[in-house]
């Protein structure tokens, strides 16, 4: 990993990845199902489901990537998920319903470390930039519901890709107007930092589940518990 004043001197924009980084998805989205899911008569966890729902998302877009033949709209990608787990549960849905389930992902809110830490990082003098999979209406509809203005919000859909593709991380890049090596890719997800760092860019991996970040060669040159100990670790003083 690499020495914190070493990131201080050298980094001067963060990156962050939105759902799951910035705004708690599983928690935000398992508050949502829950009386959903009740009054469907369900039965079963509704962490479970959201659970379900995610890691099925996730593998549609990872296929959508690698199949390379056009870019498919998150919120089309995560309708499909959500049908999908719907139907493995053993639920009658309409579409409406499905829409409405994939529609709260623009209202999810922060994790309760966040704000305060981007505040004391930008007084720091960092560019604060969100790099997500979410198509660019769903990043404006979310906007208000996390109250806070970063640099610049960028959409994969810029780059025709899903994360972790290289070409998303390239045109973050392009568009902040900072080498790689002077951005800090901020993640909650292995995955994403693992791509951050394969392109170049620095990355920090927040921890929140306490769980082992796995064997690659691109290790995260920070790994912190929340937000708040990577304002810290990024030099920035309490407000």
């Amino acid at each position: 990993m690499e020495r914190p004043e070493v990131l201080q001197r050298e980094v001067k924009a963060l990156v962050f990845d939105q759902y799951g980084t910035i705004v708690d998805m599983q928690g935000g989205l398992t508050e949502a199902v829950t009386p959903f899911l009740r009054d469907k008569g369900w039965d079963g966890d509704p962490h479970q489901f959201v659970t379900w729902w995610r890691r099925t998302h996730y593998e549609n877009s990872m296929i959508d990537a690698l199949c390379d033949r056009g870019h498919t709209p998150y919120r089309q990608i995560g309708h499909r998920a959500v049908s999908h787990v719907m139907d493995r549960a053993g639920l009658a849905y309409t579409q409406d319903e499905v829409r409405w389930l994939v529609a709260q992902i623009e209202t999810l809110k922060p994790f309760p470390d966040v704000i305060d830490a981007l505040h004391r990082l930008r007084g720091a003098g960092y560019r604060l930039v969100i790099l997500s999979n979410g198509d660019r209406d769903m990043l404006e509809a979310a906007g208000p519901h996390i109250g806070f203005p970063f640099d610049h919000v960028i959409s994969v859909q810029e780059a025709g890709y899903f994360k972790p593709h290289w070409k998303t991380y390239a045109k973050a890049e392009e568009i902040v107007g900072l080498d790689r090596s002077s951005c800090l890719f901020v993640a909650n997800h292995a995955f994403d930092c693992v791509g951050a760092k394969s392109y170049g860019m620095r990355t920090a991996f927040i921890d929140r589940r306490r769980r082992p970040f796995g064997e690659t060669p691109h290790q995260p040159d920070l790994i912190v518990k929340d937000f708040g100990e990577l304002a810290a670790a990024m030099g920035a003083a309490v407000s």
